[in-house]
């Protein structure tokens, strides 16, 4: 491990980072934080041994499947607050963007990183996706009381 005087200084900044793991294509483990807390190099550090070992939805990666693990890194922007009208113009500000969403109800809260358009490209079914992660009903972004947030991520893969 570096020490920290040899790390550079690009890597010094705070910024909010996400680390997905996949196994053939599969998720495989995802861990990330929306806000920076603490320089880049760290977070990434941090998200990653927890990706690996500490999503509650898999069980610790084995040495063994190492060789069939694909890591991304995704460093994200400040999250902005999405100004919309109604369902339908935010499904066409979804829609035309494909950003990240972070979708906010009380005390319910869930992500879904841009990459996540590949899977669900359907706006209706992203944000049905993302209320039912976040604990509340499927078709809860309909209803008006949600706030969106919208960010990008600049990612790195390495396989």
């Amino acid at each position: 491990m570096l020490a920290a005087e040899e790390v550079p200084e690009e890597l010094k900044s705070e910024s909010a980072t996400f680390v997905t793991l996949t196994k053939f294509g599969q998720l495989r483990g995802c861990i990330g934080r929306l806000e920076a807390t603490q320089m880049l190099y760290l977070d990434v550090m941090e998200h990653s041994y927890a990706a690996a070992f500490s999503d509650y939805r898999f069980e610790p990666l084995l040495m063994e499947e190492l060789q069939d693990i694909r890591i991304e890194i995704s460093i994200l922007s400040e999250p902005k607050k999405l100004e919309y009208q109604d369902a339908s113009d935010l499904i066409v500000l979804l829609e035309q963007q494909r950003p990240g969403v972070i979708l906010s109800d009380d005390l319910h809260q869930a992500t879904f990183l841009p990459q996540v358009w590949e899977e669900l490209s359907d706006p209706k079914a992203f944000l049905d996706n993302l209320c039912l992660k976040a604990g509340l009903e499927r078709n809860a972004w309909e209803k008006g009381h949600i706030q969106i947030s919208t960010y990008t991520v600049q990612n790195f893969i390495e396989s």
